[in-house]
C-alpha cells in the first residue's frame, strides 16, 4: 500500500490531468479518476498535497473498500451498498495504482505489486461469533436493498 505520509507538491498533482487522469479539485480537496479507480489528495498547511483516499474502485461515484467475504471479494460503499469485485475491477484498479505511482514518481516494491489489498476481512463462519453472518457484521446491502 501506499505511504499515506507521503506529500506533493501542486505542480505533482496538476501534471495528473495531462497524463490522462480525471482531475476535479474543491477546496483544496483533490480527486483523481482514472478506469473506473481513484485516489483523494488534500491540500495541507504546507501547500502541498497528502493521499487521503488510497487508490480504490470507485462505483456510482463512491469510493469502495475491497472486502474478502472468504467465499469472495466484494466493493462496499461508505453506504453499505456490497458490489462483487470482478476481475476487470481488480485490472484496472492495478493499472490505475501503477499509472498514478509511476506519474507521481512514487516507487512500487516488489510485494505490493503482488495483487489486490483487501480493506476489509470479514467471514467467520462459527455460529455466534463476530462475522458469522458477513453482510450483517459490516453493514452490507445489495443493490436491490436486501441483506
Amino acid at each position: 500500500m501506499w505511504n499515506v505520509d507521503e506529500r506533493f507538491s501542486q505542480k505533482a498533482i496538476e501534471s495528473l490531468a495531462a497524463l490522462g487522469f480525471g482531475v476535479g479539485s474543491t477546496r483544496g480537496v483533490v480527486r483523481v479518476e482514472k478506469y473506473g479507480s481513484g485516489a483523494e489528495f488534500r491540500k495541507g498547511a504546507d501547500d502541498s498535497y497528502q493521499m487521503t483516499v488510497a487508490p480504490t474502485i470507485v462505483v456510482k461515484g463512491q469510493f469502495t473498500r475491497l472486502w474478502d467475504a472468504g467465499y469472495q471479494k466484494f466493493l462496499l460503499t461508505d453506504d453499505g451498498l456490497k458490489v462483487p469485485a470482478l476481475a476487470s475491477h481488480l485490472a484496472n484498479l492495478r493499472r490505475f495504482n501503477e499509472e498514478l505511482r509511476t506519474a507521481l514518481g512514487v516507487p512500487t516494491f516488489y510485494n505490493e505489486a503482488l495483487g489486490s489489498v483487501s480493506q476489509i476481512s470479514v467471514y467467520d463462519r462459527v455460529k455466534g461469533r463476530n462475522g458469522d453472518v458477513p453482510d450483517k457484521t459490516v453493514g452490507a446491502h445489495s443493490p436491490g436493498g436486501e441483506h
